[in-house]
């Protein structure tokens, strides 16, 4: 008998089919044995009765194994009927039952709605811990988060390129990349694709990746990985660093709108609000935000590089106080503080046209205007100490004609974070990389 999806259990009452998943829940009742039963489309409860063939079958399955079932779709009584559950009002009568993979006795108990484990315990277990509804949701809509990304790029005219992982040098500079033997030379996992992107954009005008990316940033805070997806974007022909913000922030609602629509189901399983953005974004510059901070805090931070950790926390609940949005564009950083190829200020080049965009006390997503005049971008490769031998395939493009140009970029995982209102970013990586963990924990965390 041809197989039908949980999903499809509804049409199908009155009928005989045959369903396959896995056995997530196991009730036994006197006789009787109750199994909840998932597969990629969703859930539903079959019952083995005390007279049916597969009752001894039944007797000896464990959680999580693999089965077919052959049984009948019948409504559930009304009295037994459950309209917050998928599935609630039909249940399976189970004819006959095979096991197709017999699973061993659980380490832990995977049926708790909640899941509560200790985060070690859940990624030490990541290849059974993603099983669970919980945990699904989260990458379900982090998949929307990085499919809206494609779309809304794809419906600007944005061309899609593959930035090479493996470099022969680094785009942001500073010593926090992970060096590899390549052949009989040196080489880096790429920090960014920012290099390929401004060479790919004087090609194609507007482009845009989804590239894995690597910072071997000694931290084990809450929002930092050593692997990420990153969603990167470069545009041609811009007027100033607005262009850029503008761009994004059409992006970044785009997001929202699709996760909306699409993962209401996953925001309601995990209790999780979408943070509210206005019609438009506010947007400080790096002193205006200090001001307010200082103002409010009665801390000195006016003239420092950056924001810390606590000054984004404290500038965007100002800024929600004020507008009741959860974002906020901070722009104007010092120029020795970001990387060779951002645009200083013409007015004032000590400051530059780079930006940052905030959400619930964290960076979402940089971005802002790029230098495209050679000369000066081989000023800046030299006071940045930059080996022009390493980047000579960037530096040519420059050489031959490149328009005003920017972009930005976004975290995949830190997004996820944010919107889910997850506590530790290593939830929104299926496979979190950091100081401490490749798969097996490396050392206590």
């Amino acid at each position: 008998m041809e197989r039908t999806l949980i999903s499809e259990l509804k049409s199908k009452v009155g009928e005989t089919v045959t369903i396959k998943g896995w056995i997530s829940v196991r009730r036994d009742q006197g006789k009787m044995f109750f199994f909840d039963i998932r597969d990629r489309s969703g859930t539903v409860q079959a019952v083995v009765l005390p007279k049916s063939e597969a009752i001894e079958i039944a007797k000896n399955t464990n959680l999580e194994s693999v089965v077919s079932v052959e049984g009948r779709v019948n409504e559930r009584p009304e009295k037994n009927r459950n309209p917050k559950v998928q599935n609630g009002d039909i249940e399976l009568e189970v004819l006959q039952l095979t096991i197709l993979a017999q699973a061993e006795t659980l380490p832990f108990d995977m049926s708790a709605a909640g899941l509560n484990l200790e985060l070690t315990t859940e990624l030490d277990h990541r290849a059974l811990t993603l099983r669970h509804p919980r945990l699904q949701a989260i990458f379900k809509v982090q998949a929307v988060i990085i499919d809206s990304f494609r779309e809304f790029m794809k419906s600007q005219d944005f061309f899609e390129f593959q930035a090479p992982a493996m470099v022969p040098a680094t785009a942001e500079g500073g010593s926090e990349v992970f060096e590899i033997k390549y052949f009989d030379t040196k080489a880096y996992l790429s920090q960014s694709p920012q290099l390929y992107k401004q060479i790919v954009m004087t090609a194609f005008e507007r482009v845009f990746s989804v590239n894995k990316i690597f910072r071997a940033e000694p931290s084990s805070t809450t929002r930092h990985l050593t692997e990420v997806v990153s969603l990167d974007a470069e545009m041609s022909f811009i007027d100033s660093w607005e262009d850029v913000r503008d761009m994004s922030e059409k992006t970044v609602k785009y997001i929202l709108e699709h996760v909306a629509s699409k993962c209401a189901a996953e925001l309601e399983l995990l209790e999780a609000s979408l943070p509210t953005m206005i019609d438009k974004t506010p947007t400080l510059s790096l002193t205006e935000a200090q001001e307010k901070i200082q103002t409010k805090s009665g801390r000195k931070v006016v003239g420092d590089k950056d924001l810390n950790p606590e000054d984004e926390r404290e500038l965007c609940e100002i800024i929600k106080e004020e507008t009741g949005s959860d974002f906020v564009y901070v722009y104007g950083y010092p120029t020795r503080a970001k990387p060779f190829y951002v645009y200083p200020n013409p007015e004032n080049p000590e400051f530059n046209e780079g930006m940052d965009l905030l959400c619930r006390g964290v960076e979402w997503l940089s971005g802002g205007r790029r230098i495209n005049d050679y000369q000066q971008l081989m000023k800046h490769v030299d006071e940045w100490q930059m080996d022009p031998k390493k980047i000579e395939m960037f530096l040519e493009a420059f050489r031959y004609g490149v328009p005003p140009e920017g972009g930005f970029a976004l975290g995949a995982e830190r997004m996820t974070m944010q919107i889910l209102g997850l506590k530790n970013i290593r939830e929104a990586a299926m496979f979190p990389r950091d100081m401490h963990r490749i798969d097996m924990r490396l050392s206590d965390e």
